[in-house]
């Protein structure tokens, strides 16, 4: 259900009395409402508590199902909706509704324009090779949807380190590092002994048999002697681009 005008105002007349203090009134409205179209109960107060608009994982809906929730954000004030692992027959039928850019790379669609970016640094998008580009352009865009400035540096492993290296500049002078690969998952190492920020690692689930879809890079990162490294799930650019965002936005119009 949404909130209501009249019990919006009248925790704004509480708050013009002095019956309720502004932080009291922002943490009810903060607890406020959500929208039930049956088959989802979309959030309209997500950015509210947690800073972002609710985001919509694509995976699993329906092309419709997608397109009647970015309405409903739509018309509860959202300027930008982010759908993740949108299917190509999703964006299809979305983008005869809403004007969606859709990387087919990613699978990530975006409707609205992109925003200024707000963080205070840059976000480093980093790959081991050329087949966890998916995986990191889900993480890029993500930042940028969020407001973030993005460097990529891709195919840059460690089996061939001095590509890598090229960029040690890029590296130390970045805000916060996303560091994507497979196979072994080396890279958030290599890239954490270099840099004096927070590197977050992805695995990826790139890699022949005893890679076991992800589970060796994902093992590889979590144990890695790296100081300032934390791990996210297999695949999961989204998360880390969220998290790189939160990081970056840390001090933010301070």
């Amino acid at each position: 259900m949404r909130v209501k005008k009249q019990d919006v105002l009248q925790i704004l007349r509480e708050v013009e009395r002095g019956s309720v203090s502004a932080e009291e009134a922002f943490t009810r409205l903060k607890l406020a409402p959500f929208e039930d179209i049956g088959f989802a109960k979309v959030d309209h107060h997500r950015e509210m508590r947690q800073g972002v608009a609710e985001v919509i994982y694509g995976q699993g809906k329906t092309p419709e199902q997608i397109a009647k929730i970015s309405e409903t954000l739509l018309r509860g004030g959202d300027r930008v909706v982010l759908i993740t692992r949108m299917s190509p027959e999703a964006a299809a039928y979305v983008g005869e509704k809403f004007p969606l850019v859709y990387d087919s790379l990613s699978k990530v669609g975006r409707i609205g324009d992109m925003p200024e970016p707000d963080g205070v640094g840059t976000v480093l998008v980093a790959t081991g090779g050329t087949t966890d580009i998916p995986v990191a352009e889900e993480a890029a865009l993500t930042a940028e949807a969020l407001g973030n400035r993005v460097k990529r540096l891709y195919d840059v492993g460690v089996s061939g380190i001095h590509r890598l290296l090229d960029h040690a500049e890029d590296i130390m002078t970045a805000r916060v590092i996303v560091a994507v690969a497979g196979m072994e998952g080396a890279l958030p190492s290599v890239i954490g002994g270099l840099a004096d920020c927070p590197v977050i690692a992805v695995p990826t689930s790139v890699g022949y048999g005893a890679a076991f879809g992800g589970v060796a890079a994902l093992l590889s990162m979590l144990n890695s002697c790296a100081s300032g490294l934390s791990v996210v799930n297999i695949d999961n650019g989204f998360g880390a681009g969220y998290l790189a965002s939160m990081i970056n936005h840390l001090g933010a119009g301070e």
